[in-house]
């Protein structure tokens, strides 16, 4: 998702900063939120819920066996148009990057609120899914990232549609592609509705609290080039893996803050393709992460010194690649802002004592940057996401579905 961090602060400079929200209009939000929670049609949306937990859990589960790997997800896509197309809904459509579009209008008079859950997951076409239940926990490959958080979605129309419950605002429901590689799905979507979204939700991850600012990411590959040769010739010069191998322990030795939240992984790295052949192109690649794009840019520049002079100690050349790059997303006075405030009431109002953070890592970002209050959150716990085993808790699903009920009805105002 290549971009120009110069630019992009640029433009959030110019974007008007999110009022700040005083302590009696924070007691106001929250009071708002329980009058809605304690209105009779939306206790009834939530019996709905209780009543009909098996037949989530089975659709839960059938989404998840149709694989969706990034940039293949129109299967996937095509089955859940056929559950929308059953729903109380209005323009059910695909835009140009593929994601599904549905929208339930509102009376009038309220925001518009976007709800997004991706279609796409991290593994390989062709794989067979096949859920299992035990002890409480559905066990599939893509349980939790992020049909769970499809189910939730389509279960909070069903919900409002059953207890005949009306939005002032529209209700935006986007199911998006190419998530776990680029963010392209949400980047199109904010590029054609521009000016026409008042809030974002990203649901991705999270239950008990949500992100309302993007981390910065940027990954790189960097190799150090040199003759290569036999096991029995000389090192240096010959080898590559003797300056990756200084360069990656001196890059390990440099601080990197915690605060702002701040990280940075040597995930990869490879060389000779032989036992006996030592390495004309050895390479590794850097994972830098903050929410401060200047600790990005001072940690780039470290590691930049430190190749430069391993390289030359070496008598070899340096190259490096830039994988993908993404700044920090943040609204300047976004964490005291009506969406933030509203978000927290709501968490609270399920029984959350919310952990409220910047450090969001998913489509939130790509609408942020795009200048629309956002934040990120999620309708149940999971584990081993991203892996083989990756694995959901059931009972919490259906109070995660209540709280995205809650937070789509505080926003687009009952």
């Amino acid at each position: 998702m290549p971009r120009s961090v110069a630019c992009l602060l640029s433009l959030l400079a110019c974007l008007p900063i999110c009022p700040t929200v005083s302590a009696q209009a924070i007691s106001d939000v929250a009071t708002q939120v329980k009058g809605i929670q304690a209105n009779v049609k939306v206790k009834a949306a939530n019996e709905y819920i209780d009543k009909n937990r098996e037949a989530i859990l089975r659709e839960w589960i059938a989404i998840t066996e149709v694989n969706a790997p990034s940039g293949h997800e129109q299967e996937r896509a095509k089955f859940i148009e056929r559950l929308l197309r059953s729903y109380k809904l209005q323009n059910i459509r695909y835009d140009s990057a593929g994601n599904l579009i549905a929208v339930r209008k509102g009376t009038g008079g309220g925001p518009v609120v976007v709800f997004d859950a991706h279609l796409d997951t991290v593994f390989q076409p062709g794989l067979k899914i096949k859920a299992t239940v035990r002890e409480g926990r559905v066990h599939a490959p893509g349980i939790g990232d992020d049909t769970r958080n499809i189910e939730a979605l389509l279960a909070t129309i069903r919900a409002l549609d059953a207890a005949n419950i009306k939005t002032k605002g529209d209700l935006v429901f986007v199911f998006t592609t190419q998530e776990e590689t680029n963010m392209s799905g949400a980047e199109q979507f904010v590029k054609d509705n521009k000016g026409k979204v008042d809030y974002y939700v990203a649901l991705d991850g999270g239950y008990e609290g949500f992100t309302y600012a993007g981390i910065g990411i940027t990954w790189y590959r960097h190799h150090f080039i040199g003759p290569g040769g036999h096991t029995r010739s000389r090192t240096p010069p010959y080898s590559a893996s003797l300056p990756l191998a200084r360069a990656i322990s001196r890059i390990y030795e440099l601080k990197v803050p915690a605060s702002p939240p701040s990280n940075l992984n040597i995930g990869m790295l490879g060389g000779s393709e032989v036992v006996n052949a030592k390495a004309s192109d050895a390479w590794f690649t850097v994972d830098l992460r903050s929410t401060n794009n200047d600790v990005v840019a001072d940690l780039e520049k470290k590691i930049a010194v430190i190749l430069d002079e391993e390289a030359k100690r070496a008598g070899m050349k340096l190259k490096t690649e830039v994988i993908s790059t993404s700044p920090a997303a943040v609204i300047p006075g976004h964490r005291d802002s009506q969406l933030v405030k509203i978000a927290e009431a709501v968490h609270r109002a399920m029984g959350f004592d919310p952990p409220i953070t910047p450090t969001g890592s998913n489509n939130s970002s790509a609408a942020l940057l795009g200048g629309i209050p956002s934040i990120s959150t999620g309708a149940g716990p999971c584990d081993d996401s991203h892996a083989l085993t990756e694995n959901c808790e059931i009972e919490p699903l259906y109070r995660g579905i209540k709280k995205i009920l809650l937070l789509e009805l505080a926003l687009a105002r009952l």
